[in-house]
């Protein structure tokens, strides 16, 4: 239902009351499961008494005022949120606490524990909207539910009673809208139902869940007689043979009517009904050739059941107007003359004649179908025709009996069709036969014994045949599919009502017109693309004749039979309605229970009445958990439990008589908590258990650092901070006086508990909590509380994450066993000791830098053998650095290494560190040439040892930085002899890349800034990982930047961080790059694994590039070559340096810079041609992961200017039915007529012949040698190439031309069919067929005997 202007779920503000504050109120109604999802909603002036406020909500749900409670459900600023706001009160609304501006929250509860009554008569406002509405109404969020809250005339009562039109709706089970639009309107039909209801079911001879006609029957009378609004088709659809899946398909409205009469007819076979179709739906017409020369006939008789009426004729753009104006054309006869003559049997000769058809016999009830699905040939679719076709309520046929026509003398003739009453070649054997043909008495015959009683029975007719519309089933939507309503006319009152599946309301003639389809504007081509989509379908007009017109049987008028399937179903419906009451007043909640013998936990849902007391829910959860043989009753009991948080929050201790409705809360759908029954031995009593809050205690040691596992307490919110204190001195038996409590209330929100006197409601306790308690002599207790060593062991408790960290097998790094941390306070010795140490081990990284120093060249002459051999070496610079890393360890290391697994969080020490005393340690080789190689081949990195600069950090350790790189370096390869002198801008950029630089401008690295805890120590490989796989298990702070992250891993990787890449693995094994170096790892969490590669990471500035090189004429033509970096700044000819040596290396490629250019790619798309001097960023858009296409030149570079533009030409040789190779076609403008000179100049094919199309999909824009000669849009009426329709305004467009002199070549049927195998299997091997193929649709089929035949074959 859509709610009209006037009942907007917030009704807009009177005029006069617009300087009144107005509140709102949303109101939850909690009292049923079925609504507590919904909310009614009201505005209401602040003057408003809670007395008004009452009445309003009952006239909204649909309650007796009175019998019902309105709770607050936010109750921020409410002294009271449990108690019912007093509906008897005077106060007003803003004085009852009520906010304007604001959304105020109510519950609407049982009151007293009993549900509200409901009133009698829905007070809700009158059904104006739904009125006035008969479109598609919005899907329900389920399948067969209402959604009536939507509407101001909310009703609870509307759920389950009838519409106040007096009719029943359907409920749409899926996709069954055209099902029931084709039931309703046979229910709809006084002389169907009356012949279904004369019809009796017997039960001896067949099953009635496969009787269609029995089910039927059912139907028709919980239409008829139901209180529900809308009831079920599942029975009807069953005796279809139809299963749930069935209801997933939609079928066409007119296809289900046949194939429904058809299994109709056969049910009734041998019965009174068994011509029942025939007598009201069947008509007879005449399929004629008439010769034109002499006059002979010949016909044949066919019967339909409706009429096919086409919208617009085949191959016009003009629609037909109106149904009579379609009428008219399905009559016309046509001229066969010329290729199409007829031969004249009397003639014996082929003459020219006339075609046509003739209505001999209108049925009772006329059908007429709208052919509005048809097949566009040019895009090979299904399309839905929407032109506007107009359709009187009342149709005269008798304009359509051509009586000049039944005044031929002539001789007929009968065609041997096979249709019924041929044999008969004589206009009055013919006319015998229809006398004798049982329908003629239901319907009208337009033939007599003789040709003038004929003519003169035709005339009279005439004015008989004045149908009147009762039925108009609407499609909305597309060829895809749609929704089916129906409108219809009641023959009771002449009144109009929509029926829209669950929705019956009123319409009126107005109303009808709108389903007649288009637009306002003129009848065009295209008017049906742009034109309504609903509109109507299926027509069924009714003769209108007051001796045959029958009216619907009364009560008193029921077959026997008829009458007591009333009374069954009537008191199927009544059980149906107690059941429903019982649900609705029986509270489902679930019930735990820990086995007294088993010692588990078990789960069951306890179902009891509201009205049962406690003691016998007791006894109804005993029996459910089977319990009788493992403990007494009387040592069972319910008490109220938090499952989540595991947590008992009260006992009901003498409210054994108590009813459960009143224990609960009400009947909910669901409920905020859960019940136990709880178990006790017969020498033990029940513990009191009263409402209180569960606090996990966790002791924190600041000497160890450590924080213990918790332990339960149970508080009282009312207890204050000091009572608080003392219950947990008992608990842990530390002293209350020192102690200091923090209370965790979400992450990272870490409370200091100091204020004595306030409770721990006021504190923010709520069901479940988590404190940490510390209790020493320690002076960090007098220290201000976010800077004490409690505060940041606290927060490096909550911070830190546990990650897995895989090392590459080739990694040359230190021993595994690694510890960097801060101690914010300790043994100053020991720091300047360690900072000496750090001091010495930078002294003899000198031979280190030396090699650093070393040209490319040399770096890469560099072995892992020699690596080795200095590994060996006592003296060489990695052992020295291997042993200087061991010695870096904590005296709290010992402790770390001994502390329990399950307590993993006391080993994460974390401490901040001071950054203004990061100033006074300095790099100690802040002036080494950051000129150095950092090229991006794996094996210069290998073949290089890492810098391990170090930073004392003054306050603790010292922190291991990066090899003094900056985003300044630049591989040597760069600095080309062409660019010696000229200043390398773009490697200083200064925008965000989608990489970050590891360096600030100062050239410090940014893990200087703020130091984070790390510790990394050996893991134990996983199965399947991989022999010789190294793991890292880190403990580390989630705030760390990955920057600092990368590196604190550089001793366990053992290269500089700007030489490894760090990827994240996600599930599946999938990995993606981290490259973010300024953002933190707080996206991660306990247990993430990281896998480490070696490769040189990304600085600012600076692209990870795929590089794919374009063969143009290969069956691939996109082969993936390699990864490359690019960066800001860098000109197209200095990528091509970088790329010339690891072309040469890793794809065997030995190019000169010249001989290959780098292009755009878009997907498989090769696209605008970069020129050397081009820069990225400036001149080129580049971005993360972006991808190139390589591509070598047969000689020079054509390609010199921007304005140039370089398109691939292929040739088409319709004589020899084949293609040739691309070639590139390079020219100076946007020119049709360049083009076809560049042509003309490389084919040889004269100028004035050449003829071009634009290929179309994706490169190479495969397409098949049979279609392309017609297929393809051949020399377009442009004289440029950037307009409509080729629109090639960038480099590699796709040209096909052809010699427009030379012929097809002509093909047998063989070799059509071989061409045809070996063009399918070209084009599948390349994938660039693309071909409709829409979803398989299912045929409608209805099974007789109840289910669907599973012979496949028969499909």
């Amino acid at each position: 239902m859509v709610p009209s202007e006037e009942n907007q779920l917030v009704p807009k503000e009177v005029e006069s009351a617009a300087e009144e504050p107005r509140v709102l109120c949303i109101i939850q109604d909690t009292t049923n499961s079925k609504t507590v999802n919904e909310r009614v909603t009201l505005n209401l002036p602040a003057s408003t008494p809670l007395k008004r406020l009452f009445e309003d909500v009952a006239s909204k749900v649909g309650y007796v005022n009175g019998t019902f409670d309105l709770m607050w459900g936010n109750g921020d600023n409410v002294i009271d949120t449990q108690s019912p706001i007093d509906q008897n009160s005077d106060r007003t609304i803003l004085d009852a606490g009520f906010e304007p501006g604001k959304k105020n929250f109510l519950h609407l509860t049982d009151k007293d524990g009993e549900q509200p009554r409901l009133m009698l008569e829905s007070s809700a406002t009158d059904d104006s909207a739904q009125d006035r509405f008969i479109g598609p109404l919005p899907r329900e969020g389920s399948v067969g539910c209402s959604n009536d809250y939507v509407s101001q005339s909310y009703s609870y009562s509307s759920v389950l009673s009838k519409s106040e039109t007096g009719y029943v709706g359907l409920v749409n089970q899926a996709m069954t809208c055209y099902l029931n639009s084709l039931l309703q309107t046979l229910f709809m039909t006084p002389e169907f139902r009356n012949a279904l209801y004369k019809w009796e079911f017997e039960e001896s001879e067949e099953d009635p869940v496969t009787s269609i006609p029995y089910q039927l029957q059912r139907l028709f009378v919980l239409l008829q007689t139901s209180k529900k609004r809308a009831i079920e088709t599942t029975d009807v659809t069953r005796s279809f043979g139809w299963d749930s899946s069935e209801a997933w398909q939609q079928h066409d409205v007119q296809e289900l009517c046949r194939v429904m009469f058809d299994a109709l007819e056969q049910k009734w076979k041998q019965t009174e009904q068994a011509d029942l179709i025939n007598q009201l739906y069947q008509g007879k017409l005449k399929d004629y050739v008439r010769c034109l020369e002499c006059g002979y006939e010949g016909w044949r008789i066919d019967t339909y059941l409706d009429i096919p009426l086409v919208i617009r004729p085949y191959g016009s753009s003009q629609a037909f107007a109106s149904v009579e104006e379609a009428l008219h054309a399905f009559i016309q006869p046509e001229i066969l003359d010329g290729p199409n003559q007829y031969f004249c049997e009397r003639c014996k000769k082929k003459c020219d004649a006339r075609k046509g058809l003739r209505f001999l016999h209108f049925p009772y009830l006329l059908t007429l179908q709208l052919k509005r699905f048809d097949f566009d040939y040019t895009t090979m679719h299904r399309i839905k025709l929407n032109d506007r076709m107009t359709f009187p309520e009342e149709l005269d046929m008798s304009v359509f009996i051509d009586v000049e026509d039944e005044k031929s003398p002539q001789t007929e003739s009968c065609t041997d069709s096979g249709a019924e009453n041929e044999g008969s070649c004589h206009s009055d054997q013919m006319s015998n036969d229809f006398s004798n043909d049982d329908g003629v008495d239901e319907g009208i015959c337009l033939e007599s014994n003789s040709a003038a009683e004929r003519i003169s029975k035709a005339g009279s007719e005439k004015s008989s045949l004045l149908y009147e519309l009762f039925s108009v089933m609407v499609h909305s939507g597309s060829a895809a599919g749609g929704h089916y309503y129906a409108c219809i006319k009641s023959f009771s009152d002449d009144q109009w009502y929509s029926f829209n599946d669950q929705h019956v309301s009123k319409i009126t003639q107005e109303d009808i017109k709108k389903t007649y389809g288009g637009s306002s504007g003129s009848r065009g081509y295209y008017s049906s693309a742009f034109a309504s989509s609903t509109n109507a379908y299926m027509l069924i007009y009714r003769l209108k004749d007051p001796t045959r017109n029958a009216k619907f049987l009364e009560a008193n008028e029921y077959p026997e039979h008829i009458k007591q399937l009333v009374q069954k179903e009537r008191e199927l419906e009544e059980q149906e309605k107690r059941q429903r009451e019982i649900e609705r007043n029986t509270c489902k909640i679930k019930l735990f229970c820990m086995h007294p013998t088993k010692q588990i936990m078990m789960e069951n849902k306890l179902e009891v009445h509201k009205d049962r007391t406690l003691k016998e829910a007791v006894e109804i959860a005993y029996k459910l958990m089977d319990l009788e043989e493992a403990v007494p009753l009387d040592c069972c009991r319910l008490v109220k439990y938090d499952e989540f948080h595991d947590y008992l929050e009260r006992s009901y201790e003498g409210e054994e008589d108590t009813p459960m409705g009143l224990l609960l809360g009400g009947v909910k759908s669901t409920y905020m908590f859960d019940l136990l029954l709880e178990t006790r031995r017969p020498d033990q009593i029940f513990q009191c258990y009263k409402p209180e809050v569960m606090v996990k205690v966790h002791v924190v040691d600041l000497k160890t650092e450590s924080v213990a596992p918790p332990i339960s307490v149970r508080a009282y919110l009312n207890q204050t901070v000091s009572e608080f204190k003392q219950l947990i001195s008992k608990a842990t038996n530390l002293p209350a006086e020192t102690m200091r409590v923090v209370l965790e209330r979400c992450y990272n929100d870490l409370r200091l508990l100091n204020v004595s006197s306030k409770t721990l409601k006021a504190e923010g306790f709520f069901r479940s909590n988590k404190v940490f308690i510390e209790s020493s002599e320690s002076l960090d207790r007098h220290v201000a509380y976010t800077d004490s060593h409690l505060w940041k062991l606290l927060d490096r408790h909550a911070n830190t994450i546990r990650l897995y960290v895989s090392l590459p097998e080739q990694s040359p790094g230190p021993q595994f066993r690694r510890t960097v941390y801060q101690k914010s306070s300790g043994d100053s010795g020991n720091l300047d000791e360690a900072c000496e140490r750090v001091k010495a081990a930078v002294g003899n990284m000198k031979s280190v830098e030396a090699i650093l120093e070393e040209s490319t060249e040399k770096l890469k002459s560099l072995s892992l053998q020699q690596q080795q051999q200095e590994g060996d070496n006592g003296d060489s610079s990695k052992s020295t650095e291997a042993s200087d890393f061991e010695n870096i360890e904590s005296p709290l290391n010992e402790i770390d290494s001994s502390a329990s697994a399950e307590n993993r969080e006391l080993e994460n020490q974390i401490q901040i560190s001071d950054p203004e005393n990061l100033q006074s340690e300095e790099r100690s080789d802040s002036d080494v040439n950051n000129d150095r190689s950092t090229s991006s081949v794996d094996s210069d990195i290998l073949s290089s040892s890492h810098s391990s600069d170090t930073l004392c950090n003054v306050d603790n350790a010292p922190l291991p930085l990066a090899n003094g790189l900056d985003s300044h370096s630049i591989t040597s390869s760069r600095r080309s002899k062409a660019n010696q002198g000229k200043k390398e801008t773009w490697d200083t950029a200064e925008e965000d890349s989608g990489t970050d630089s590891e360096y600030d401008e100062s050239g410090k690295s940014r893990g200087e800034a703020q130091y984070m805890y790390f510790k990394a120590e050996p893991h134990a490989a996983d199965e399947g990982s991989g022999e010789g796989q190294k793991w890292l298990m880190v403990h580390v702070d989630k705030r760390i930047t990955l920057s600092a992250f990368k590196q604190h891993l550089e001793p366990f990787v053992g290269v500089p961080s700007s030489h490894f890449k760090v990827f994240r693995v996600y599930a599946s094994n999938q990995e993606f790059e981290s490259v973010r170096l300024n953002e933190t790892l707080s996206s991660f969490s306990d247990d993430n694994k990281i896998t480490i590669r070696l490769g040189r990471a990304l600085k600012k500035g600076e692209y990870r590039v795929k590089v794919y090189q374009l063969l143009v004429n290969e069956p691939e033509p996109c082969k993936f070559l390699l990864d490359a970096v690019f960066a800001k700044g860098m000109t197209v000819r200095q990528s091509k340096e970088e790329l010339l040596p690891q072309l040469r290396e890793q794809c065997g490629l030995d190019l000169t810079i010249d001989r290959f250019r780098l292009r755009k790619k878009t997907w498989k798309n090769p696209g605008t041609v970069f020129l050397d001097y081009h820069i990225y960023e400036e001149d080129i858009s580049i971005s993360s992961n972006w991808e190139v296409f390589l591509e070598i030149l047969d000689g020079a570079e054509k390609m010199k200017s921007m304005s140039q533009l370089a398109v691939l030409s292929k040739r088409w040789r319709p004589s020899e039915m084949k293609l040739d190779s691309f070639q590139e076609v390079v020219l100076e403008s946007s020119s049709v007529e360049e083009l076809k000179e560049k042509l003309s100049e490389i084919s040889g094919i004269p100028l004035e012949n050449i003829e071009f199309a634009k290929g179309r999909g994706t490169f190479p824009c495969d397409i098949s040698i049979l279609e392309i000669h017609q297929d393809l849009d051949w020399n377009p009426k442009v004289s440029t190439l950037n307009v409509w329709p080729l629109y090639i305004c960038d480099d590699g467009a796709v040209i096909f031309y052809r010699d427009k002199s030379e012929e097809l070549m002509e093909l047998t049927d063989e070799q059509r069919n071989e061409l045809m195998k070996k063009e399918s299997s070209r084009l599948q091997k390349t994938g660039h067929r693309v071909t409709y193929s829409p979803r398989k649709e299912k045929a409608l089929k209805i099974y007789l005997d109840g289910a669907p035949n599973k012979d496949l074959t028969q499909d």
